[in-house]
């Protein structure tokens, strides 16, 4: 028997690209996702929460997460400030019914913001009751040498974050292990970017399967303790050719991530002082799943 976690398996609108959010929702609704988490960067629909809520209704695709704008390409999206675009995003997620925001650490030139990003985040998260999943990043190298993008550094784990994203192909580029990385954070595991990547320097975001690090062991392991956060697929589909192959590359990832969400079940009967005979699961806390006379 299979214990299958309440966890749901979101698409990240960035799988898309270059194509937009629009797409994204519909090729999640057609796929089969469980939702949707909405990367907000260049794509003016990612940018336009009218419209974003519109897409949602219209595929049936509940928005799970938002992405806030924190990459080197949308430093002016929303707003110049990273606390105006941070309190945008936690916004944008109230009114779209997501529960987590999820944000990089700040940039090491992003001085001031840096300084309070801790506490900001902190407070941010009692303000709007939604989870701020701090990302976990990778190290920047140039000729050979490690750059100090991020503050403190790119590792967010060391900080008193209530909530964590793990991204697996971060992971990779940092050379850690995703198993272990996710058994660390523990409780504060809140979100999870499902991809691959092979330690390349470059963040690949490869579909599951497709790189070395162990995405059926950590699907597994949420499975297994039951965990209730969204696994999103944040994968690169650039290289597909046509629709059809970005389709394929999608509802690999999906089918992917559904087979390994799932942990084994010990079963056994038992028979009570009554006569009746139980059929007990056991795995993790153990249920009794049945029982028979």
């Amino acid at each position: 028997m299979l214990r299958v976690p309440e966890a749901p398996v979101g698409l990240s609108t960035a799988a898309t690209y270059p194509q937009g959010a629009a797409t994204a929702f519909e090729m999640a609704a057609s796929l089969g996702y469980d939702g949707v988490e909405v990367m907000v960067w260049t794509d003016p629909v990612s940018q336009d929460i009218d419209q974003i809520e519109q897409l949602s209704q219209r595929y049936g695709m509940p928005v799970l997460s938002v992405h806030a704008p924190c990459l080197l390409i949308t430093q002016r999206v929303w707003s110049p400030d990273p606390t105006v675009r941070l309190t945008k995003s936690l916004e944008a997620a109230r009114r779209l019914g997501a529960t987590t925001v999820v944000v990089h650490p700040p940039f090491r030139w992003q001085r001031e913001y840096a300084r309070g990003f801790v506490e900001l985040v902190d407070r941010l998260e009692d303000e709007f009751g939604i989870a701020v999943a701090v990302e976990n990043m990778y190290p920047w190298r140039a000729a050979g040498r490690e750059v100090a993008a991020y503050a403190p550094d790119w590792d967010p784990t060391d900080e008193a974050y209530r909530h964590i994203t793990l991204d697996l192909s971060h992971a990779a580029v940092a050379g850690q292990d995703s198993l272990e990385l996710s058994e660390s954070v523990g409780d504060r595991l809140a979100h999870v970017h499902m991809t691959d990547g092979t330690g390349s320097a470059r963040d690949e975001h490869l579909i599951p399967g497709r790189g070395n690090q162990p995405c059926s062991a950590v699907l597994e392991r949420l499975a297994r303790i039951e965990w209730s956060g969204s696994v999103i697929l944040e994968v690169s589909t650039r290289r597909a050719r046509n629709l059809a192959e970005r389709e394929a590359d999608l509802a690999e990832a999906l089918a992917f991530t559904r087979l390994n969400l799932a942990a084994s079940v010990e079963t056994a009967f038992a028979v009570g002082p009554d006569g009746t005979a139980e059929l007990v699961a056991r795995g993790g806390a153990g249920s009794t799943v049945a029982s028979t006379p």
